[in-house]
């Protein structure tokens, strides 16, 4: 009986432990972590249409000259059918210079996708922002930060 107490008894105090020591390192994480910085209000997506479908020889000679266009992010360049999507970091580029200087490179039959005005306004975000959830996931998201 009484072995089986002290058993028992060490049982909880090795818990104890675990769990004090668990909740340490938790608050020193959460106390010295920084929040990550990350660049990405500056990446914007953008597409060009070409007026033929594109083979894979054609979409390695795109996106190669994508990839000397300064300020597109070289690991997101999409090529599927007719459409190439890439992202580019706005504060650099914008859409605008990369169709023109993507059109300087090679004699592309392309155009330069452009979002109607309706769409160009609207809102992109899903989350109603108004929401009780949105609130909570902001709170708990700023004490983490």
């Amino acid at each position: 009986m009484k072995s089986t107490n002290k058993l028992i008894k060490r049982v909880l105090q090795g818990i104890a432990i675990i769990a004090v020591l668990f909740v340490a390192i938790l608050v020193f994480h959460i106390v010295t972590a920084k929040p990550a910085v990350y660049d990405s209000p500056n990446l914007q997506i953008s597409r060009i249409d070409f007026k033929s479908n594109i083979d894979s020889v054609r979409a390695k000679e795109i996106c190669a000259d994508l990839r000397t266009i300064k300020g597109l992010t070289s690991d997101s360049i999409i090529v599927k059918r007719n459409v190439v999507v890439y992202f580019h970091n706005n504060k650099i580029t914008n859409s605008q210079k990369v169709y023109d200087e993507l059109m300087t490179k090679r004699p592309y039959e392309a155009n330069q996708f452009v979002l109607p005005a309706g769409l160009a306004n609207k809102e992109v975000c899903p989350i109603d922002q108004n929401s009780m959830t949105y609130k909570i996931s902001q709170k708990i998201n700023r004490f983490f930060n």
